[in-house]
């Protein structure tokens, strides 16, 4: 209850009141409040659904993201998106800008902040926004994550709910060149009124993570995640990808 609490209070001052809901996509990925002043990457993620009717789908995103500054990280990129019984479209562009408002290590929890907006390709979804704080904490060689987002849409000709997600991240950080955990990715449905359990969205499952160094300022970091889902809302399993090329 508090945690409902606290998330209508954050959220309260821009909530738009709709009528759909939409799940999260395959190529969904755990954002991080740390900023690397001077990174430049090239980023690719990838996912694939199976869905309870035994349908399948599939989504894929590229893009180019650098540092203005040592406390924010840019990116814009295009994504496409496979639905069933149809080829792989352009679907939208997004730009994401993640904000780190703690010095890392200066707390027990490191903190940010993540703004993105998405223009779809169907004009009559507006523009999707999704906001909301990220954070970060250690325990010895444990790292863990926990983020909680509101999705909205705006100027949009169809109504959709304003949704609360949030992403939960637990990893071992046996070394650098490979590391394991667990990732999770959630949807209670509108921030105001949570739907029942069984038709919430939740997946979780083993993920794995690694970093290969090519010299310089360069390198290939890469995670993957086999998720399941737990209500029927949730597609039956989801695999992801999201690898960065850093310069």
């Amino acid at each position: 209850m508090i945690f409902k609490k606290m998330a209508m209070l954050v959220v309260a001052p821009l909530c738009l009141f709709n009528a759909n809901s939409s799940l999260a996509g395959p190529e969904d990925y755990i954002r991080l409040p740390v900023v690397e002043y001077g990174e430049r990457e090239i980023d690719f993620k990838s996912g694939v659904q199976r869905n309870r009717d035994g349908s399948s789908q599939a989504a894929t995103s590229i893009g180019y993201g650098f540092t203005p500054s040592a406390q924010w990280f840019t990116e814009v990129y295009a994504k496409y998106a496979r639905q069933p019984e149809e080829g792989q479209r352009f679907d939208a562009y997004e730009w994401e800008n993640r904000f780190q408002l703690t010095q890392t290590g200066r707390y027990p929890v490191d903190l940010g902040f993540l703004l993105e907006i998405e223009r779809p390709k169907d004009r009559t979804e507006g523009y999707e926004v999704t906001y909301g704080p990220m954070l970060q904490s250690e325990w010895g060689k444990f790292q863990g994550n926990a983020n909680l987002f509101i999705q909205k849409h705006v100027r949009a000709t169809e109504a959709f709910d304003t949704e609360l997600r949030y992403q939960l991240q637990l990893k071992y950080r046996h070394a650098e060149k490979l590391e394991w955990g667990v990732q999770a990715f959630g949807n209670t449905g509108q921030w105001n009124h949570w739907s029942a359990r069984s038709a919430q969205e939740f997946k979780i499952g083993p993920a794995l993570f690694g970093k290969i160094k090519l010299g310089g300022k360069e390198a290939i970091k890469w995670n993957a995640a086999l998720l399941t889902g737990t209500t029927q809302a949730t597609p039956s399993n989801t695999f992801r990808l999201q690898a960065e090329y850093e310069f």
